[in-house]
């Protein structure tokens, strides 16, 4: 198989397989069935990042095989949005002819959104001069004149060149209501819209009958904050990265969320902050006493929640639980179990065509 051909064939197998996976990790934890979330079998990366082969006066798209790390020319690539599709060839035939623009450019990053908004970052191993910033600003508006919602950034070491921004607005359609979402270039982001719309509903769907208020670690961009914010009287949120706070805090504005608080900070410093072993100057003005939180949203990097962070979520009389590695998730749940039953499970299929696999569960305080 090359990389302009997908196994659409397979997938259902595929699928099948994570879930017989899945059930078989979930054993100790639960008897619950999975809720399987299906994903489009082709287009469904919102995000693509390629590196750039120059053959004499040609130069194209390459991906490496993970196995023989062997080069591999990609023209098209099935896997990624029909926007990313329509803009590789065309971006290719504007820069191959360009020399100020394809020297020792050795990378282009795409990130597109279902609102057809698209950043393209150029990696390049030399400095940016005045010219290129012209040549790129040429390309730019030729490419805006061809249709294409386009924003263009040139990097190379310790530089980065914006021509007008570097993030673009995603509106998704969640549960009824169109929630807009600021992502920024370098920033994490749910690669797989379609998959984020189906996790984001079914995280309004297990927390309908909630009360109180919400705690969320972990935050990003707010993606699920904004969403869930309608279930819950207030949501403190946490978030380390300071351009994802800074989409957070532009998404809750536009958005016109009055009940979500974001904090910049890590997961292990709230936990610091709330078992009161450290005070944080980012905390001031914040009344951590007045929020009534009977759940938590985490939503963990592969690495799952380290020890202290699980003995803080124990408090919880709800535990939503967003996982990107179920192993992790059940190292996890070994702790958690011994409080709390697993109440809802799901398998998000994010990663088509991969091992990898996001899932959920809801537990609930015996």
């Amino acid at each position: 198989m090359t990389p302009e051909q997908l196994p659409i064939e397979h997938y259902d197998a595929q699928l099948e397989e994570k879930v017989a996976r899945l059930q078989t990790l979930m054993v100790p934890f639960t008897a619950q069935d999975v809720e399987v979330f299906r994903s489009p079998v082709s287009h469904y990366r919102m995000r693509a990042e390629f590196r750039i082969w120059h053959d004499g006066d040609d130069l194209y798209h390459i991906i490496f095989d993970q196995q023989t790390r062997q080069r591999i020319r990609v023209d098209s690539f099935p896997a990624a949005s029909e926007l990313i599709n329509q803009l590789m060839p065309r971006l290719i035939d504007a820069v191959r002819d360009k020399p100020v623009l394809r020297h020792k450019l050795f990378q282009i990053d795409y990130l597109s959104t279902l609102s057809k908004q698209i950043v393209v970052s150029m990696l390049y191993h030399r400095a940016l001069t005045d010219e290129w910033q012209q040549a790129a600003t040429a390309l730019r508006d030729e490419l805006r004149a061809e249709g294409f919602d386009l924003h263009l950034i040139g990097r190379a070491t310790k530089t980065k060149i914006c021509l007008d921004r570097d993030f673009v607005d995603e509106r998704l359609p969640v549960a009824g209501k169109e929630l807009i979402y600021r992502q920024v270039e370098n920033s994490f982001t749910q690669p797989n819209a379609a998959m984020n719309i189906k996790m984001l509903e079914w995280a309004l769907d297990v927390t309908k009958d909630a009360s109180g208020d919400l705690l969320e670690l972990y935050c990003g961009n707010g993606n699920f904050s904004l969403a869930l914010a309608r279930n819950f009287r207030r949501v403190l949120a946490t978030e380390i990265a300071k351009p994802s706070v800074a989409s957070a805090q532009y998404n809750i504005a536009v958005n016109n969320i009055e009940n979500v608080q974001i904090i910049r900070m890590a997961a292990e410093e709230f936990t610091q902050a709330m078992n009161g072993t450290r005070q944080f100057n980012r905390l001031e003005g914040i009344d951590l006493s007045s929020y009534e939180c009977e759940t938590i949203f985490v939503d963990p990097p592969r690495s799952g929640l380290d020890e202290e962070t699980v003995k803080m979520v124990q408090a919880y009389p709800r535990i939503f639980y967003i996982s990107c590695n179920p192993q992790t998730l059940c190292d996890n749940l070994a702790t958690l179990s011994a409080t709390h039953d697993v109440e809802r499970l799901a398998l998000f299929d994010q990663f088509p065509y991969t091992h990898h696999m996001e899932c959920g569960v809801l537990l609930t305080r015996r």
